[in-house]
């Protein structure tokens, strides 16, 4: 996310004020495909670079669909993602994708899904954890085996909100 292209801005939400990133893209709305959401005190956040360009108006559709997310009104993002990642991160990220809204898996089922089950356990938890895209790739949504919510990279009391928006928490 270095060089010409790469646009940013912010977003006020209920987690606090969220660092959106994006390339340049000819087939995404608003012209910018999101290469990072990031949100504040995040373990490897993404951090405004010298030649990004400040342009809140390419993030419109994404703003509005976040808007509606975080109002209860979304439950499925339509955003067209920047290419990053390994082949397994990306095997792993389409996983997670494609967990719907208010239901949870464990870290265990994405392994089998991926098919690194066994030990794999630990590097689809690692991938996990490389997200660039909080809250729009829903990681949020994946848990331990025994219920426990662990390992997210914008906090637990996030995740724990996020899951709770999406009435996945039952205590």
């Amino acid at each position: 996310m270095t060089g010409t292209g790469t646009m940013y801005t912010t977003f006020d939400s209920p987690l606090g004020e969220l660092l959106l990133v994006g390339e340049e893209s000819a087939t995404a709305k608003g012209g910018v495909a999101l290469a990072s959401l990031s949100l504040p005190g995040q373990k490897g956040a993404a951090v405004v670079q010298n030649g990004w360009v400040l342009a809140p108006e390419a993030f419109e559709e994404i703003a509005g669909q976040l808007r509606a997310y975080f109002e209860g009104t979304l439950t499925r993002f339509r955003v067209e993602y920047a290419e990053s990642g390994t082949d397994f991160q990306r095997r792993v990220w389409q996983a997670v994708d494609a967990i719907p809204y208010g239901a949870t898996v464990t870290y265990g089922q994405i392994a089998g899904q991926v098919g690194s089950s066994g030990a794999g356990v630990r590097a689809v938890g690692t991938a996990i954890g490389r997200n660039p895209l909080l809250v729009v790739r829903p990681c949020h949504r994946v848990i331990g085996a025994d219920g426990a919510l662990r390992g997210y990279a914008g906090g637990v009391d996030r995740k724990e909100r996020l899951l709770g928006l999406e009435g996945a928490l039952v205590r």
